[in-house]
């Protein structure tokens, strides 16, 4: 990325950065996870393609760059940096042979959801109600000790290391970078909106047309599907697809459907006991 932005005055790429707090056995294990194009564009706006990133390179700028990050906020001294550098593992590690092919969306969005995991995978967690100790099964990786191993945790030490991976109220763990900033976003609408012959410069809120209004509505279900694992526009009861005709945003409506709805459910009689169904047919 160094050597085309060099070679080309306001190259830019985009990036997506990921905090992660946790590692395998849900403890606190900080690091960074980044979609990074493997390119970038040019003030002109023209994509240039980066075919190869050195690992190690990358792994030797990261590490100058947050030790001089610590060193500017007074936590690291010259001398300690000094001693940090003479060392033969550096700390640090990049990894960039992870990647997404063009146009594949699978790729992509496994790539993303690794990115965007939960710290606790409740499949591997198995407990008792009572009981003073969990069970976290062991998925393995570089940070576990004992890879594939499953490991009995005090519950209370558990829920200590699940609360610490939440973060501070207003402190984001996903930023975006470069031409994917909310800048570089806002700037490309403000130039789309003048060629578009609007002298204000604001980008006015386009209204999708009736197609284009329910492809939105299927992403919103499928958003839905994805993260509750059922689809909201199948009716539970008959299986057949719904249709959203309507949204309604007046608290006081909301609040006399459903009072109706709890009502009608407690009034609702419950279907004879079987013995009282053959009792009849006899």
């Amino acid at each position: 990325m160094a050597a085309a932005a060099e070679e080309e005055e306001g190259f830019r790429s985009g990036i997506v950065s990921v905090v992660q707090t946790f590692g395998d056995r849900a403890n606190f294990h900080p690091h960074v996870h980044a979609l990074v194009t493997r390119g970038g564009w040019t003030a002109s706006g023209e994509w240039v393609p980066v075919p190869y990133v050195d690992e190690r390179a990358a792994e030797e700028l990261f590490r100058h760059k947050v030790l001089a990050l610590l060193r500017g906020r007074g936590l690291l001294s010259p001398e300690r940096i000094e001693l940090l550098l003479s060392w033969r593992r550096s700390g640090f590690s990049v990894h960039n042979r992870a990647f997404a092919h063009p146009g594949d969306g699978r790729d992509f969005e496994a790539l993303v959801r690794y990115m965007m995991r939960s710290p606790v995978s409740l499949a591997r967690l198995r407990f008792t109600r009572g009981a003073k100790e969990v069970v976290y099964a062991r998925k393995g990786g570089h940070d576990a000790s004992v890879p594939g191993e499953d490991e009995w945790v005090d519950a209370e030490e558990f829920v200590a290391r699940v609360l610490v991976q939440i973060p501070d109220p207003r402190r984001y763990l996903v930023r975006y970078y470069g031409a994917y900033s909310n800048r570089a976003r806002g700037q490309r609408r403000k130039a789309q909106s003048r060629l578009e012959g609007n002298g204000s410069g604001e980008a006015e809120e386009p209204v999708p047309p009736p197609p284009e209004r329910a492809a939105l509505r299927r992403r919103w279900a499928n958003l839905i599907r994805r993260v509750y694992e059922v689809d909201p526009l199948v009716c539970p009861r008959c299986g057949a697809e719904m249709r959203v005709i309507g949204f309604i945003t007046e608290t006081k409506v909301i609040t006399r459907i459903l009072d109706h709805i709890r009502k009608r459910d407690r009034v609702s009689r419950s279907p004879p006991p079987p013995q009282s169904a053959v009792a009849h047919i006899a």
